[in-house]
């Protein structure tokens, strides 16, 4: 027998998405400890995949995930992570670049990012303090992107791509999955994921130096 589905109601959901435990749940405290207050659902969008005959379709998959995001920044020489936030899934990438995600102690300005990034916003941001966009380009709406920029992204892809190989040992080495509920929980999973990425990372340069 199939557990009983359990769906929050419209108003539940505009007391959560508020910051505000629902009425009918204040004199449930078991309840309200099994429900996950904080975490969000959002669509994660992924290319599909290569056709038998070796073609990709154009189309895009949409795929929808409930929980939380890991920020990080990393420095390009040596790819350790200077600067983490743990948010809710449906937080947005770009916003994060002016809460503290950009490493002021950074011996170098240039900061590497992907199109979620580029706005007015974080563009001012970063010449105010001093910091060089190299934030990807958005391809303009309903026209074909130049090629001029085409190369620009590829070559900015070379540098960012480093902070996918962040998240690709952590998923492959410690198989970071949140499955706490809350938060408070979820940042202290995704912190310690992120200070087991930095020993890895700091053994690694330690043996290469030595070998060196």
């Amino acid at each position: 027998m199939a557990p009983p589905k359990q769906r929050n109601t419209n108003g539940e959901k505009a007391d959560l998405r508020a910051g505000r435990i629902p009425e009918d749940w204040k004199d449930r405290p078991v309840k309200v400890s099994h429900r996950d207050r904080h975490a969000r659902w959002t669509l994660k969008l992924t290319k599909a995949k290569r056709q038998d005959d070796g073609t990709i379709p154009s189309t895009e998959l949409a795929i929808p995930f409930c929980g939380y995001r890991s920020h990080i920044s990393i420095d390009r020489k040596f790819r350790l992570i200077r600067k983490w936030k743990a948010t809710d899934a449906a937080a947005s990438n770009g916003a994060r670049l002016r809460e503290g995600q950009l490493d002021r102690s950074n011996t170098a300005s240039d900061v590497w990012a992907d199109t979620a990034c580029r706005s007015k916003a974080n563009e001012a941001f970063m010449e105010k303090h001093g910091f060089v966009s190299k934030v990807h380009r958005k391809k303009p709406h309903l026209k074909p992107m130049p090629r001029h920029i085409q190369r620009s992204n590829a070559g900015k892809s070379v540098v960012r791509s480093r902070v996918g190989h962040a998240f690709a040992d952590q998923q492959s080495q410690t198989g970071l999955f949140v499955r706490t509920v809350g938060i408070a929980r979820a940042t202290m999973r995704i912190g310690l994921a992120n200070i087991v990425c930095n020993m890895r990372r700091f053994l690694f340069l330690e043996r290469i130096s030595a070998a060196a």
